[in-house]
């Protein structure tokens, strides 16, 4: 499988570029950049450590490196400030963004290819890429609330002393401002986390605030996220090259999964080799499902905005 990522030369791109390289799924990594030095000094980097991970061959290069990719990841854009909310990086990341679109559709894609979009503002930037028309809706995702379900539950094990892998929460609806925690179906090690000892409901909205502003924090003390930002695309990358068919918070196109649709957001979808193949309505209570809808009319009445 053959991923070209946009953005390569950048802290997210480049660190996208070295998890998918050390899972050793993917066999043919691109890098473009508008640095373009720097994306092919990336390249090289990771050409040099082939012989101790997968062996994958990387390349650096114009738009014309994009053609017969399986997936192209866009992680190019302008960066957040510490006090910016992810909505307002809009006016500054929509003609970077639009201009990239533009690239791509010269380019020769598959019919099967697909578009996972990074960039932030995420929802709203795959809700272009999907009216771009490059692709059909179902094979243009947005990384969504991956990256903000890693932190959730990275941060319950912390708090609570248990294995990561052990705790299953979401965050689902924008990845932003609005996000939503679904505490009704968290679990460790499939025991509901509100009969764990001690839990109360302080502990879970400091979880929640820690989580939602850990991106900022990120920033704040490095200059910006990169390891588990690169992790979590290699998660969602792998599961199309595998044709894995996971569940996974990604954003996509909403056509009326918990009464939600015409705005991309992240509900549980199946991700496989064509992209998404079916979004799940979880049972969640009224109170997460009054949240999701005020996370998608967040969304819409930006998009509102922007396209008046």
């Amino acid at each position: 499988m053959k991923v070209s990522i946009i953005g390569g030369g950048g802290r997210v791109g480049s660190d996208a570029a070295y998890a998918l390289q050390l899972t050793g799924i993917v066999r043919e990594i691109a890098l473009l950049d508008a640095d373009q030095d720097m994306a092919a000094g990336e390249a090289l980097d990771l050409r040099h450590g082939a012989a101790i991970y997968g062996g994958q061959t990387f390349s650096s290069g114009d738009y014309g490196i994009v053609d017969g990719s399986d997936c192209v990841v866009i992680t190019a854009g302008l960066r957040r400030k510490p006090d910016e909310s992810r909505l307002d990086l809009i006016n500054r990341n929509l003609g970077l963004f639009n201009g990239i679109l533009g690239d791509l559709k010269k380019t020769k894609l598959k019919s099967t290819s697909t578009i996972l979009v990074v960039s932030n503002p995420v929802d709203i930037l795959t809700q272009f890429a999907v009216q771009s028309g490059i692709l059909p809706p179902s094979q243009v995702l947005g990384l969504g609330t991956v990256l903000d379900t890693a932190r959730f539950r990275s941060l319950i094990a912390s708090a609570l002393k248990v294995n990561a892998l052990d705790v299953r929460a979401l965050i689902l609806g924008e990845h932003g401002d609005s996000m939503v925690p679904i505490w009704s179906s968290a679990t460790i090690g499939g025991v509901p986390i509100s009969s764990v000892s001690g839990w109360t409901q302080k502990t879970a909205d400091d979880l929640f605030q820690a989580t939602k502003t850990s991106g900022s924090e990120v920033i704040r003390q490095k200059g910006g996220a990169g390891r588990a930002v690169g992790a979590s695309i290699a998660e969602v990358v792998n599961a199309i090259a595998l044709g894995a068919d996971r569940l996974l918070p990604v954003s996509v196109h909403q056509s009326g999964a918990l009464g939600i649709e015409g705005v991309c957001l992240s509900l549980p979808t199946v991700v496989g080799r064509q992209g998404a193949s079916a979004v799940w309505a979880p049972a969640v209570s009224e109170g997460e499902k009054e949240g999701l809808h005020k996370s998608a009319q967040s969304l819409k009445d930006m998009l509102g905005q922007i396209q008046a």
